[in-house]
């Protein structure tokens, strides 16, 4: 089997399909980095605000669902700069594009499944990607376990074109689900850039959290130590192969 991030004669396209802006540095930030390096090419499709759901701005969390007028008009202007600062972070891991489709955070039970499903044939018809990473359905995060589902649907092998499918946990989702079905087959050696993928995530500044919060920059750090240390490397980042069909 090649190497999913090995450098080879013909540059990869690399489709990235996640639940909200910043999974995809604390899922994968290092192996993006790696793959830019490569000369691959990234496209990163983000499906939902990744705001909505605290349901009051100033980017805490209110325990109460109904939101009144004044924090929705807030939480707009706060979605907006999420996407600035995820621009941002994209640009310094090197991916060509960014899409975002704004459907509703930790919602997404809400939207049709067909909707979800036809959005990720879509950009995968457009973009033809060698491989797809998305979020894990073992995952905490009601919204990570439904992009997985429609990414499994929208990748099932009848076509010609069968991208490698494989899945990353996201930090302080994929550690706090009871029983933990994150089990990674694959690793990816990240220590020439580890330190990417924390820029990367400091760009998320209002999505960073103090240390023990597994989203702080020290509990990032300690993660891709752990996952380092699985396959004797000093950093990586885990994942779990899906499907890869072998032409």
């Amino acid at each position: 089997m090649i190497n999913t991030v090995e450098k080879k004669k013909n540059n990869m396209k690399v489709l990235v399909i996640v639940a909200h802006p910043d999974d995809e540095v604390l899922g994968m930030g290092g192996t993006l980095a790696k793959h830019s390096s490569n000369g691959d090419k990234i496209h990163v499709v983000y499906l939902t605000s990744g705001i909505t759901s605290r349901r009051t701005s100033g980017y805490v969390n209110k325990s109460e669902y109904e939101t009144n007028e004044k924090d929705k008009n807030l939480m707009k202007k706060e979605i907006d700069k999420l996407k600035s600062n995820s621009l941002k972070s994209c640009k310094i891991l090197g991916v060509k594009t960014s899409i975002f489709y704004n459907l509703p955070d930790n919602e997404l039970d809400t939207v049709p499944r067909l909707k979800i499903i036809k959005i990720i044939e879509k950009e995968i018809l457009k973009i033809k990607p060698d491989v797809i990473y998305t979020n894990h359905y073992g995952d905490l995060n009601i919204d990570h376990r439904l992009v997985y589902e429609s990414c499994l649907t929208a990748c099932r092998p009848i076509k010609n074109n069968n991208p490698k499918l494989i899945a990353f946990g996201v930090i302080s989702s994929m550690e706090w689900n009871f029983p933990n079905s994150f089990n990674p087959n694959y690793f990816v050696n990240i220590s020439k850039n580890i330190k990417a993928k924390i820029r990367a995530m400091q760009c998320y500044k209002n999505e960073i959290k103090k240390f023990p919060h597994p989203r702080s920059i020290e509990g990032i750090e300690i993660t891709a130590k752990k996952w380092g240390s699985v396959c004797g490397k000093n950093y990586a980042e885990a994942f779990e192969i899906i499907r890869i069909v072998d032409e």
